[in-house]
């Protein structure tokens, strides 16, 4: 009976210095994968040396394409932002969450090692913003992507290479980029935001082709993209677009020349300094819409959805001219006599006054 009882007592203290200690590690870990991950950590020379806080406090984090997850802890622990790499792989498959998604992202003053395992899990990357207005030619977004730190690179690369990247196959890029805003991350190239510009304006042309009035004087939809553009670049008032369409649309039925002087800019190339002189629409291009009848051979700019809808739902009114009135408006008219006499009022009028 003694031993029994000497056994039981032996056995009972060693369940609770298992048990303590058992208590003691489960502490340990988790204040090691729920503490903030430089809360005690973030005077570290190392930290200091190789990342800088922004103003919120907070540090970029880059992780490359093709990098485990254990990779990532391991630098993370060099620079000691993580205790144990192993223990933050132990608890991601606990959690299931044992890859990463590459990109830049914030580590936070909130940030414990659960949530930079789930973070980089689900790719809560930084996110960047692009945006392209309507309007632009392909130069001009061109220029603009390389103004882009990240995206600078892309000035060494011909058209052509640019647009082997980004998937596209057609000869000519020009209105085939649909203009908006577009999210990228650190690791997008500019090829990616052109492939997915590209992409949006295929879906769009598509969508609003195929709800298309009847009776329009487009052999195929790449038409009505080439009417947008010349939409885009003449509309300066949202509530014109359908009316210019409808000049056009009417021009083309009756075998009239379009006369529109964005054409005959965009064929002067690098040539024009942004004075339109006579001379020019003498001048002889395939997009001097003053010589040549029907369409130019390519659009002119990247059109927006707005555009587009003009082009395939033209209005009906009777007008076959228009100029502008100086004040981003136009005066239309349905007889060449009368549109004389808005020429003399609102242009020749105004160079004289100059």
């Amino acid at each position: 009976m003694l031993k029994s009882a000497i056994f039981m007592r032996v056995l009972i203290l060693s369940i609770l210095v298992f048990s303590f200690g058992f208590a003691i590690v489960l502490l340990d870990f988790s204040q090691r994968i729920l503490n903030p991950v430089f809360a005690q950590r973030v005077q570290s020379p190392l930290i200091q040396e190789s990342l800088v806080a922004d103003d919120l406090g907070r540090y970029k984090w880059i992780i490359e394409r093709g990098s485990s997850q254990n990779i990532v802890f391991q630098k993370l622990h060099k620079i000691g932002f993580v205790d144990s790499p192993d223990l933050a792989k132990l608890c991601a498959k606990i959690l299931g969450q044992t890859t990463v998604q590459a990109g830049t992202y914030w580590i936070e003053k909130t940030d414990t090692v659960i949530s930079l395992i789930a973070k980089f899990h689900h790719g809560e990357v930084i996110v960047n913003r692009l945006t392209f207005p309507e309007g632009w030619n392909f130069s001009e977004w061109r220029e603009h992507l390389s103004s882009i730190p990240q995206f600078a690179d892309s000035r060494l690369l011909s058209d052509e290479e640019l647009l082997l990247q980004a998937g596209f196959v057609s000869v000519y890029p020009e209105g085939w980029f649909f203009p908006d805003t577009y999210n990228y991350t650190s690791v997008d190239k500019a090829s990616d935001i052109l492939r997915h510009a590209n992409e949006k304006m295929k879906r769009v042309l598509e969508e609003e082709w195929s709800g298309r009035s009847e009776g329009l004087p487009y052999d195929k939809a790449y038409d009505a993209l080439i009417m947008a553009s010349i939409i885009e670049k003449e509309t300066g008032l949202a509530q014109e677009r359908a009316i210019i369409a409808g000049v056009f649309v009417k021009r083309l039925r009756l075998g009239m020349r379009l006369e529109t002087d964005p054409t005959v800019i965009y064929g002067l190339g690098k040539k024009f300094n942004g004075n339109l002189r006579r001379s020019h629409l003498r001048q002889k291009t395939p997009y001097n819409t003053y010589i040549i009848k029907g369409l130019p051979p390519t659009p002119i700019a990247m059109p927006g959805r707005a555009a587009i809808q003009a082009a395939v739902h033209p209005s009906d009114e009777e007008s076959l001219y228009f100029v502008a009135k100086g004040d981003g408006s136009h005066f239309f008219s349905s007889s060449y006599e009368e549109h004389k006499d808005a020429v003399k009022k609102y242009q020749l009028s105004k160079r004289s006054r100059k």
